[in-house]
């Protein structure tokens, strides 16, 4: 199969590290503030861009929050073949656990064709959470 013709969906790759902000949160208030970032990774022979995010974000309580909006962090970036973009956000929970899982919807610059590429499940935990 040439590489032009991989369907960018399953191939583009989402790589998610997150990291409690102890000195962010304040756990008696119930406020426990979470980093992530996020490397994009398009491995196609083809420019994407991302155009709009979902998250969905899971609190420990059973709280579930849904989170939609055009590109990240202000951007809607364009990801060249072989190159990756990184980003780092927020999440402000709660509770001291949580899972986040989404989706980005991107285009095909070549094809005009709009696609979703899955973010999966990772989860957010404060410091001795066994959760």
């Amino acid at each position: 199969m040439r590489e032009s013709s991989r369907d960018p969906v399953s191939v583009v790759e989402v790589d998610v590290k997150p990291c409690y902000r102890e000195e962010e949160s304040a756990p008696d208030e119930q406020r426990f503030v979470f980093s992530y970032t996020i490397t994009i990774h398009n491995p196609t022979a083809h420019s994407i861009q991302l155009l709009a995010r979902y998250w969905k974000i899971t609190q420990g309580t059973g709280k579930v929050q849904e989170v939609r909006g055009k590109g990240v962090v202000g951007k809607q970036p364009l990801i060249g073949p072989g190159q990756s973009f990184r980003y780092t956000s927020r999440a402000v929970l709660e509770s001291p656990v949580g899972v986040m899982e989404g989706a980005y919807t991107c285009i095909d610059t070549s094809s005009q064709r709009a696609f979703d590429v899955p973010i999966a499940p990772f989860r957010l935990a404060g410091p001795n959470q066994v959760h």
